[in-house]
Order: structure tokens, then sequence, then C-alpha cells
């Protein structure tokens, strides 16, 4: 009797122990870490703290954007500030969408604006854009940033009236790191 309650014992630990590696076999690797595939870094040559300037008629105008990741580093934060009176301030999310293969971006300023944009890398440039009708025209917008370095960069803000097949230079920021 003593000797089946040890068998009975033994079969019951093996079966534990069989079961509890079947278990681990059959587990998979955790999930990855949310927003740790490349694609989230794309826009990491704006993170910083940069002073801007750009032509204004006859003068230079000047201000600054400080550009941060938040949110476990899922989303990039720019707020941005042009000198001058009256002042010129706005903000922006930009966050990748794995689902759709594109980045988006929203901003708002406090003139009331309200835009938002898709895109990514494209021929060595960061090109955001939008589309909206006004008057029954299809128009275009966006925004390109090109000739990236460690401490510059170039930003366009463009239009289109004709499909994005020409485009017109409305607003192009000089960025320095500061």
């Amino acid at each position: 009797m003593r000797s089946l309650a040890i068998v009975l014992l033994v079969s019951v630990l093996l079966a534990g122990v069989s079961s509890a590696l079947a278990q681990d076999s059959t587990e998979t690797a955790p999930p990855p870490k949310p927003c740790s595939a490349p694609e989230y870094r794309q826009f990491d040559f704006w993170l910083g703290t940069w002073d801007v300037w750009w032509e204004s008629g006859d003068t230079i105008a000047r201000g600054s954007n400080h550009v941060t990741e938040q949110l476990g580093k899922c989303v990039i934060q720019e707020d941005f500030s042009a000198f001058g009176s009256p002042p010129f301030n706005g903000h922006s999310v930009s966050v990748w969408n794995p689902q759709s293969g594109q980045w988006r971006q929203t901003w708002v300023d406090n003139s009331g604006g309200y835009l938002d944009f898709t895109g990514g890398w494209k021929d060595g440039k960061m090109i955001l854009s939008r589309e909206y009708t006004r008057n029954d025209s299809l128009l275009m917008q966006r925004m390109v940033f090109y000739n990236i370095s460690q401490d510059t960069l170039d930003w366009k803000w463009e239009g289109s009236r004709d499909n994005g097949e020409t485009w017109n230079v409305l607003w192009h920021i000089n960025y320095e790191r500061r």
C-alpha cells in the first residue's frame, strides 16, 4: 500500500512537471514594447529645442520650436512660438499609425487653426500633407522637412491648386538647434 502511495505521488509530481514543461514550451515571447518599431523613431531628427527664422517681407522673423517625446515615446509633441506682434503659437502631436503605415499629425494654434496631416518619408524628406475643399475647389497643403542634419534642417509649408502637380512655397523656416 505504501509503495502504491509513493507511485501515485511520483505520478502526480511527474504529471505536474510535464504539464509545466509543456506550458512553458507553448508560451510565446512577451509582446513587444509599445511604439518600439523602427518607424516610431523616424521623427527623432526633430526632437530638441530649436531657434527658427524665416524671411518676412524685408525682415527676418524669429521664433522657437521645442519638440519632445511623450507618452512612452509614442507621441512627438511640438510647441512652436513665433516672436512678434501679435505672437503666433501652435502645438502639434504626431504619431505613427502602423495600420495605415503613415504618420499622422494634428496642429492647433492661437488663431483657432486646426489642421490634420498624414505622410512619411519619401526621397530623403519627411512629407506630411492634407487635402481640403474651399469654394468647391480641391486644395492641398504639405509640410516638407529636408536638408536634415544633426543641428539644422529646413521646413517648407507648400500649397497646390492642381492636385499636387505643382507646389508653391508659402513659408520656409530655417531650423538651428539651440
